[in-house]
């Protein structure tokens, strides 16, 4: 009985790890063949980008697929480590690898201007609003702790599924909602994102902590200081290298402004 128990446990969990992995794995190969066309039409794409997006999916690959994946159901500081390559650094590295900029390239003119147009949609323009994405990212991870439902994932498939989606796909739209590297339906300021950016940061903290005093349903006092600690750590790091790339871009963006207010002033 046990026995049985435990084979319908593996199979469920090999299914669920197939289905999560399935959707990075054609992304890449569907990212190195554009790579291949684009390259044969139009100015070579960046090296570094195409690199970057190797990295991204691979490490979002050891989260949902593999040893990291099964060891994460029973070792909460195991899952921490693959919540911070999911949700925060796998899509940092993939956004920074611009793929809606390399599809749009390839793509026959009168599609992607309907792409455009669908990418314009007031949808797309929510999710990818700062404040939006910051409660879909940093508001899912606080439901997700602070309930029952990290443990009900653990005995759920689809909940495991979804819940592993979700995670990803709200640090993708974070991430591009504060960084510009690829295309966005709507750019917002850099003031703006700054904000939300340091509220976002400062939340992610606090749960952190609140992990360290209050582990989650099933989850040791140890397990939860040592998850505590690597999601605040960790998360600082992650957080450093996107406060770095949005002030660049800041900088860059504005200094054009600051070399003709000064040729102006000298002229005076």
């Amino acid at each position: 009985m046990h026995d049985h128990f435990h084979h319908g446990n593996h199979v469920i969990s090999t299914l669920s790890q197939f289905l999560l992995a399935l959707p990075f794995l054609l992304g890449l190969m569907v990212y190195l063949l554009a790579v291949v066309f684009s390259n044969r039409k139009y100015k070579k794409w960046p090296v570094y980008r195409t690199i970057c997006w190797v990295v991204g999916i691979t490490l979002v690959l050891f989260t949902v697929a593999g040893p990291l994946a099964e060891q994460a159901h029973t070792d909460f500081t195991i899952h921490m480590l693959g919540h911070l390559f999911l949700g925060m650094l796998g899509p940092l590295i993939m956004v920074l690898a611009a793929p809606m900029t390399l599809f749009m390239r390839i793509l026959p003119v009168i599609i992607a201007r309907r792409v455009s147009r669908l990418l314009k949609h007031a949808f797309f323009r929510v999710v990818t609003d700062p404040i939006v994405a910051s409660l879909l990212n940093v508001g899912g991870l606080w439901i997700l702790y602070t309930t029952d439902l990290y443990s009900a994932m653990h005995h759920s498939f689809i909940l495991h599924v979804l819940v592993h989606m979700h995670v990803f796909l709200a640090g993708y739209l974070f991430t591009i909602s504060m960084i510009n590297v690829d295309l966005i339906p709507h750019r917002t300021s850099y003031v703006y994102r700054s904000i939300v950016l340091v509220l976002a940061i400062a939340a992610h903290g606090i749960l952190s902590k609140f992990i360290y005093a209050n582990p989650p349903t099933g989850v040791s006092p140890s397990q939860a200081e040592l998850g505590g600690m690597l999601m605040y750590y960790g998360g600082d790091v992650i957080d450093i290298i996107i406060i770095f790339i949005l002030c660049s871009q800041w900088y860059r963006d504005s200094r054009p402004k600051m070399v003709r207010g000064y040729h102006h002033y000298s002229l005076r």
